[in-house]
């Protein structure tokens, strides 16, 4: 019977370990651990706020604990690790919760144990955190609805690709998106109902039946990176990309040199790295009995081909990753 426990155990551990990622850092001399969950970490996305937390903490002196689900759908794998996290005693934990309802319950969980939550990137269904610091993603998809607009020149057929149902984050953009476009009576949606998924590969699948399904297409907006990029590539397998006009959030290697080559029109450019950032060191301030805001907006810039050499975009784009993070 104990054997049969120990070998439960173990293949728990096992499993744990294959669907999440971890890593503590500091500077090592704070005794202080704060949990930082993102909703991922595949995407170049989640790096940056990676990086901006390990700055915030080595700043501090305290130590950051970076853990969780590898895609951005495995709601279950998040909710595990911030009730693990709350079962840890952590002093601190700063979320991204994947979806806005079921992630509600493990974070009151954290509020019960008097563990401080600040949310980032992505809203809760609930006001039971102490801050929010994220991008005003109404006004990100808003920007992305004006661009597109402009490289058509207010005239033709778009497609949006949404990104999945349940977060908060992208749910807003896509909502921004379809209420500026409608000011152009002479562009008309004709596909707005479609989900691209948590992964590029997923993403790209979508992609296609969409532009099997609508070949006379004239523009496109997705709502991510992986929802963009996945877009990217099912353009460049039709022969495709710039004849259709492409809107995308978020930037990678991939979309950066996209845009740079115009194949994609415009990207909608969140500050990750500040959100990481500012997450810990609002944490920080919670814990402390130090004033904090309750709010925070991290901004977006549409960056496009014309701008993506200016000093302040340039930055935003690039911002020095390899400088916080040990890998």
């Amino acid at each position: 019977m104990k054997l049969h426990s120990l070998t439960l155990l173990f293949s728990l551990l096992i499993l744990f370990s294959c669907n999440s990622t971890s890593t503590q850092e500091g500077d090592g001399s704070g005794s202080m651990q704060i949990a930082v969950i993102p909703k991922g970490t595949t995407h170049v996305f989640w790096r940056s706020i990676h990086a901006g937390a390990a700055k915030a903490a080595q700043e501090l002196g305290v130590n950051i604990i970076w853990q969780g689900p590898q895609k951005e759908d495995d709601r279950q794998m998040q909710i595990q690790v911030v009730q693990n996290f709350v079962s840890r005693g952590v002093d601190g934990i700063v979320l991204a919760p994947l979806d806005d309802r079921s992630l509600v319950p493990p974070v009151q969980s954290a509020v019960n144990r008097n563990i401080p939550v600040v949310i980032i990137d992505s809203d809760l269904n609930s006001d039971i955190y102490k801050s929010f610091i994220a991008t005003d993603n109404y006004e990100g998809g808003k920007l992305s609805a004006q661009r597109l607009a402009e490289v058509l020149g207010s005239k033709g057929k778009v497609i949006m690709l949404r990104y999945a149902e349940g977060s908060a984050s992208t749910t807003k953009r896509e909502q921004g998106f379809m209420d500026t476009i409608k000011e152009y009576p002479d562009i008309e949606v004709v596909s707005s109902n479609q989900y691209a998924g948590a992964t590029m590969e997923k993403a790209f699948q979508a992609s296609q039946n969409l532009l099997n399904r609508f070949p006379q297409v004239n523009g496109i907006f997705c709502p991510n990176e992986s929802a963009t990029s996945g877009m990217l590539r099912a353009l460049q397998t039709a022969g495709k990309t710039g004849q259709i006009k492409l809107i995308g959030f978020d930037t990678s290697e991939t979309l950066l040199q996209a845009l740079s080559k115009g194949e994609i029109q415009g990207l909608a450019v969140q500050d990750p790295f500040q959100m990481g950032y500012l997450g810990v060191q609002t944490v920080y301030h919670v814990i402390n009995n130090e004033p904090f805001e309750k709010q925070i907006d991290t901004g977006v810039t549409m960056v496009t081909a014309e701008n993506l050499s200016e000093p302040a975009v340039a930055q935003l784009v690039n911002p020095e990753l390899d400088k916080w993070l040990d890998e």
